[in-house]
C-alpha cells in the first residue's frame, strides 16, 4: 500500500469517477490510475469501486467504507508534512485563504496587507466563493482558512468561531424618497423594487425571515454576489439596496446615501473556519490573530480539538 494508491482513490471518487480527469489532477496517465487502484483492491482484497467495462461509475459498500480511512491517512500525511515544513523553515511558505466576495473586499484587506508586511516570505492565495464552497474547499485540504458569514457552522468536520458582529443597511441614491423617511418599515421597503444578494449570501437568510415573519413579499428585482454590484444598480435606478454595512463608504459611495436597517434585520455573525484536525502553519495563526484578535492561538487549536457540538466560549 502507497500514498499514491490512496490518492488515486480519493481523487477518483472527487472526480465523479473520471479518470481522464483523475489522471491529469494527479499528473499521471489514465491506465496508471487504474493500475493504482486495481494493485490496491488486490492488497486490501475488496473491490471498491462498482465497474461497468472498464469505466468506474460509484463506490461499492467496502468501498464506501474504506473512503473515510482514506482520508484519514492522506489527511495525516499532509498534516505530517506541514509539520515538517514549520520547523524546518518557518518564514516561508504558501497561506489559502478561503472567503465570500464580500469578506474578502471589505473585511480582509487590513489583514492581509499587515500579514504580507510581516511575513514577506509567505505567498497568500485568496479563493472566492460560496460558503458551501468555502467549506468544501477546507474539507478538501485546498484552502487553510475559511471566512464567510452563513454556512460554516453548520458543518461538524469544521471549528467555525466567531469574528464580528455586522448589520445591514438600505442604500439609496441622493434624493430618493426613503433617504428622509424615518423610521424605515419593511412595508414601506416592499413599495419598491430591491437589488440585493444572493441566498446563501452575507446574511441574506435573515432578510429573507424578516419579511416571512411580517407575511411580505418584497419584489427583489436583481440578486448578485457582492455589495459593489448591488450599488452599482442602484445607482442605475435599478432599486433599493440592501447590503452589509460595512460595505458602505461615504467618500466613495457619494452619490449614494445609507440607511440604518440594523432595527429590521437581524444582527449576522462573520465566522473564521479551520478544517478539525489540521496542523496549521505558525503563520497561519498569526494571520488568524490579524484577523480577529480574539482568536489567538491557543484559542483556535482548543476549539479545534473539541467534538463537534461541544460548547465553547471565547
Amino acid at each position: 500500500m502507497n500514498f499514491q494508491q490512496l490518492r488515486s482513490v480519493r481523487e477518483t471518487v472527487r472526480r465523479g469517477f473520471n479518470l481522464t480527469e483523475v489522471a491529469a489532477a494527479l499528473h499521471t496517465s489514465q491506465p496508471g490510475v487504474s493500475r493504482q487502484i486495481r494493485e490496491l483492491e488486490d492488497e486490501l482484497g475488496i473491490q471498491i469501486f462498482v465497474r461497468a467495462g472498464k469505466r468506474l461509475t460509484g463506490l461499492t459498500a467496502p468501498g464506501a467504507a474504506v473512503l473515510p480511512l482514506v482520508e484519514q491517512l492522506l489527511h495525516g500525511a499532509d498534516n505530517l508534512q506541514r509539520a515538517g515544513a514549520d520547523y524546518a523553515n518557518a518564514t516561508q511558505g504558501t497561506l489559502t485563504i478561503a472567503a465570500t466576495h464580500s469578506q474578502a473586499r471589505y473585511a480582509l484587506p487590513p489583514a492581509v496587507r499587515d500579514f504580507n508586511a510581516a511575513h514577506p516570505g509567505v505567498q497568500l492565495r485568496l479563493h472566492q466563493g460560496s460558503p458551501p464552497q468555502i467549506a468544501r474547499w477546507l474539507l478538501d485540504g485546498e484552502a487553510d482558512i475559511g471566512v464567510a458569514t452563513e454556512a460554516l457552522a453548520e458543518y461538524p468536520e469544521l471549528a467555525a468561531l466567531p469574528c464580528y458582529a455586522w448589520t445591514h443597511c438600505v442604500v439609496v441614491p441622493r434624493g430618493h424618497a426613503l433617504a428622509t423617511e424615518q423610521p424605515l418599515t419593511l412595508q414601506r421597503l416592499c413599495d419598491f423594487p430591491i437589488v440585493t444578494y444572493e441566498t446563501g449570501y452575507t446574511g441574506r437568510r435573515h432578510i429573507d425571515d424578516a419579511f416571512r415573519r411580517q407575511q411580505l413579499q418584497p419584489g427583489i428585482v436583481l440578486e448578485a454576489m457582492d455589495a459593489d454590484v448591488v450599488k452599482t444598480y442602484v445607482e442605475l435606478g435599478m432599486g433599493v439596496g440592501i447590503i452589509a454595512a460595512i460595505a458602505f463608504d461615504e467618500a466613495r459611495d457619494s452619490g449614494l446615501v445609507a440607511i440604518d436597517a440594523r432595527h429590521l434585520f437581524a444582527t449576522n455573525t462573520t465566522r473564521l473556519a479551520v478544517r478539525r484536525g489540521a496542523w496549521l502553519r505558525a503563520y497561519a495563526y498569526d494571520f488568524i490573530t490579524q484577523f480577529a484578535p480574539p482568536l489567538t492561538r491557543a484559542v483556535v487549536e482548543k476549539a479545534a480539538s473539541l467534538a463537534p457540538g461541544d460548547s465553547f466560549d471565547i
